[in-house]
């Protein structure tokens, strides 16, 4: 999630903030720093009800966007939750996984509907430089190989919520990991947006995350490895409007 904020408290925020780093992300905005460490506590506002709903391989939305996702047989539905996030936007996950007999996952599809609350005037604020279209629908399009070890942050952040979750239905994911992040703005207000992470798991490649980063052994092949992962995450689902 990221978003727009007045100059005087970006300053504020460079000036007293530690930058942040989120589970989708690898860099997170000053921005988006600003609203974790000012935000109440996470049980200040009550979890929305989950409104969007799943049968068999495919996830419907009536709005906010009117969508509906389609996704390959071999990933299976994990559930879903909602939560008000850092007290300013309500999220609403849900997630489609490839596990093993023993429930680690392979593969997975975590989407999220999101929205600024109406007590705030936050916009959400994009800057990646590469955009495809699925299905229709223009999304910002970024990927990242991460590590999941150590500190990964506040534990009610979106991604550390996503991880939670997931625990509690059994599965487990491996600390190193290549994700793709498409990010859809719902209209020109800039306040909804929908995201979808596909994420794999690194351990069958031989390379670690650090491998594939900028000054790893194995960068020279992050420009494959990332483009081939961009055309999986669009090969096992479907996007329609509504």
């Amino acid at each position: 999630m990221t978003r727009w904020i007045p100059l005087a408290l970006t300053f504020i925020t460079l000036v007293a903030l530690a930058v942040f780093g989120s589970a989708e992300i690898s860099l997170t905005p000053i921005a988006r720093t600003f609203a974790q460490e000012n935000s109440q506590p996470a049980n200040a506002r009550h979890a929305p009800p989950v409104t969007r709903t799943v049968a068999g391989q495919v996830l419907a939305s009536k709005d906010m966007p009117a969508v509906q996702l389609e996704f390959d047989k071999s990933f299976k539905y994990a559930g879903s939750q909602s939560f008000v996030l850092y007290d300013v936007a309500n999220a609403e996950q849900h997630f489609f996984v490839d596990a093993d007999k023993d429930g680690h996952i392979k593969r997975l599809y975590w989407i999220q509907f999101e929205g600024y609350l109406p007590d705030n005037t936050h916009t959400y604020n994009y800057k990646s430089p590469k955009i495809v279209n699925i299905g229709g629908f223009n999304f910002f399009a970024d990927v990242y190989a991460r590590s999941l070890s150590g500190n990964l942050g506040r534990p009610d952040s979106d991604g550390n919520r996503a991880r939670a979750f997931l625990k509690s239905k059994g599965f487990t994911t491996s600390t190193e990991v290549v994700s793709q992040r498409l990010v859809h703005l719902v209209d020109e207000t800039k306040r909804n947006e929908l995201m979808i992470i596909y994420l794999e798991d690194l351990s069958g490649t031989g390379f670690t995350a650090a491998d594939l980063n900028e000054g790893g052994s194995a960068h020279a092949e992050w420009s494959n490895i990332s483009q081939a992962v961009l055309a999986r995450a669009q090969k096992f689902m479907k996007i329609k409007k509504q």
